[in-house]
Order: structure tokens, then sequence, then C-alpha cells
């Protein structure tokens, strides 16, 4: 996609990017992190080093929780991967800004319950921070169609995450700072999701495009996280997120809302798109019983 062809196509979507934000801030309450997190239960760590013994909720959830925190933590990386590709002054930015400030809650939140409740090793957990925001994050998207199908599936990939991360901690404290946050991101996922929705609407070839190399081989942005196989693995072993959940709980949803079978009068490269597209959702599964079969789960 040309560069100024690119312009104008953010420039278009414009008005939809205005609404979409008004949308947001009156569907959105404010929470405060500190309201969920049990002070009282915190100890030094000097005085009294962190043993695994201490850990109050299982090995997976906690697995889960660091990964989905380290993915968090990369936060600066999404910001200045959307400001690239955003004109200065406009609506975009107001946006970008937002959703980071949003954003950033999670990861303290998340620090915070794990340092307090002891669910995690403070120095582990450092060192894992400092080598996965050094590692960074730069995807090489295409053109914007693509960043904002990857942000539509992410958000909506990482509010599942949160989710069933809370859900198999059988903490209550976790459950409901897991519930809020994966609230959040689903607000974040409403966005992106219209964003794609008028794009598909202004020009649909270069939003299945998109939509295509996206959902092809679509990867949560935390390969660059420690031991990120063996943590996925287990996480995905644990129901959280895999091949399966994915398409049951991402895959299939967008399918459904953006209405990819139901297009009409596209042109021939557009409907080649389409035809791909629809047909990703049997790959993924086929992948998925693989997977089960390999670790039991069948």
């Amino acid at each position: 996609m040309a560069h100024n062809e690119h312009f104008e196509l953010v420039e278009a979507l414009e008005p939809t990017v205005a609404q979409l934000l008004a949308e947001h801030r009156e569907r959105r309450k404010a929470w405060y992190f500190h309201e969920f997190i049990p002070w009282e239960e915190g100890r030094s760590f000097v005085k009294e080093p962190w043993e695994e013994s201490q850990a109050t909720i299982n090995e997976r959830a906690r697995t889960s929780l660091v990964l989905n925190l380290l993915t968090e933590d990369n936060l600066p990386y999404y910001h200045l991967v959307l400001e690239r590709h955003l004109p200065e002054g406009s609506v975009w930015k107001e946006w970008n800004n937002l959703w980071t400030a949003e954003e950033a809650q999670h990861a303290i939140a998340i620090r915070a319950y794990l340092l307090t409740s002891r669910n995690c090793d403070p120095v582990e957990l450092e060192d894992d921070r400092m080598a996965t925001m050094q590692h960074g994050y730069e995807p090489d998207f295409g053109h914007i169609a693509e960043l904002f199908a990857y942000t539509s599936a992410q958000e909506l990939a990482t509010r599942v995450s949160h989710r069933n991360t809370g859900k198999i901690t059988e903490d209550e404290t976790a459950f409901e700072l897991m519930r809020n946050i994966a609230t959040d991101e689903n607000h974040h996922f409403m966005f992106y999701r219209g964003v794609m929705q008028a794009m598909l609407e202004l020009n649909p070839t270069v939003a299945l495009e998109g939509i295509y190399r996206t959902l092809k081989n679509f990867q949560m942005p935390g390969t660059g996280i420690p031991g990120f196989l063996r943590r996925s693995i287990e996480i995905a072993k644990a129901g959280v997120y895999n091949l399966r959940v994915h398409h049951d709980h991402v895959l299939m949803p967008l399918l459904r809302q953006w209405g990819i079978a139901s297009l009409e009068n596209l042109d021939a490269k557009a409907s080649e798109l389409q035809d791909k597209i629809m047909a990703l959702p049997g790959e993924v599964l086929a992948k998925a019983e693989r997977f089960e079969a390999r670790f039991g789960m069948a």
C-alpha cells in the first residue's frame, strides 16, 4: 500500500475514530487497582526472602499471571508502533494516549498482586522484565489495515487470557482483579473492531488483506519473554489460551462480527481473500487437534 494511500485511509477514518473514542469514554468506568490488592499481606523480601512454599495459588496460574504481566510491561513499544502510523494533531493521537494510560494500570496491578501475595519470585520477575523490555517489540506491519486487524485480535485474545487466568487462580482477589483488566481489554477491543469495520466499508480489499495477513500467522506479542515457549505451552495445557480457545473465542467471533462471510460486491482480489480468511478456522482447528493429541488433551 502506497504511503499516500495509507494516510488517506487514516484520515478518512478520523470521524469514525472520534465517534468510537466518545463511545469508549462513555462506556468505560474508571477503577482503581489499589482497591483490589491485599496490602495487609505484604512483607519485606529483605527480611523474609521469597520461597515457593509461600505461594498461595497454583503453579499454572502463577505462570499465566507472570506471562500476562510481562506482555503488558512492553506497553511503551505498543504505543510507539501506533504512534508511527498516526498523523500529528489528530483524534488518533488522543486515542493512543488514552489507551496507553489505561493499559499501564494493568501491569501495575498484576505486579502489585503478585508481589504482595508472594505468588512470584521477585528477583526472577524483575530479571524477566528487564530482558523482555530490552528485547522490545518491533512488528513489521505491511500496512495500516494489518496493524488494526492485529490490535483487534490481540485485544480480544488478551481479554480471554486475562479472564481465564483469573478463573484458574481459584483466588477471589485475583479473579476480581483480572476480571476488571479483562473488561478494559474488551473496551479496547470494541474500539479496534469498530475501526476495522469502518475500514472494511471504505476499502474492503485493503482491509481483507490486513485481516488475512494477521489471522493467518497470529501470535501474541510475547516471543521476547524469557522461556516464552515453555510458559505458553503450560498455559495452553491449563486452558488459559491455546489454539482451540483462539478458534472458539477469538477467530470465530471476529469473522462473525466483521461479517466476513456475507461481504458482497467484492473485486476479484477481495473475493479470493474472503475465501482464504473463511478457510482459516478449519486450519486452526486441525492444528488444535494435533496439539491436544501430542499433550494428551484430546
